[in-house]
């Protein structure tokens, strides 16, 4: 049975910028490295919060498959209006908030390899608000 959202990974251009940002500018938490054989880290494991975390690497592991679709990174905030600001305080552009059609406030922003991350922050009318926990 399938239970949860364990990680997501990105092949990163610059691990250390790579990792620097979702360190620095969104609190993500150290887990461990990938190191190689010789010691080298090619790869970072980092935590987002409860079970859920962030895969960096170095390149490319294997090359996308054929008509891949994906779109972007969605990071559960507990306050959109100061999530914007703490991050804009750290020099990284974010929009501003709204109302998305699903009655869940959004914003956006990029990683330095322009990954594109929303920030979605629920409502007592946010249509998933049945679903959650």
């Amino acid at each position: 049975m399938i239970t949860g959202l364990a990680h997501l990974c990105f092949s990163v251009k610059d691990l250390a910028a790579a990792e620097a940002f979702y360190r620095e500018k969104l609190g993500f938490r150290h887990a461990f490295d990938f190191l190689n054989d010789k010691g080298a880290k090619f790869g970072v494991y980092l935590h987002i919060g409860g079970r859920s975390f962030v895969e960096l690497f170095t390149g490319q592991l294997a090359p996308p498959a054929k008509g891949q679709s994906y779109q972007h990174l969605c990071l559960e905030v507990d306050d959109i209006g100061r999530t914007v600001a703490d991050l804009r305080a750290k020099g990284v552009e974010v929009t501003d908030p709204k109302l998305g059609t699903d009655h869940s406030w959004q914003a956006w922003l990029a990683d330095p390899d322009g990954n594109r991350i929303e920030l979605h922050h629920y409502t007592p009318e946010s249509r998933q608000a049945p679903h959650l926990k």
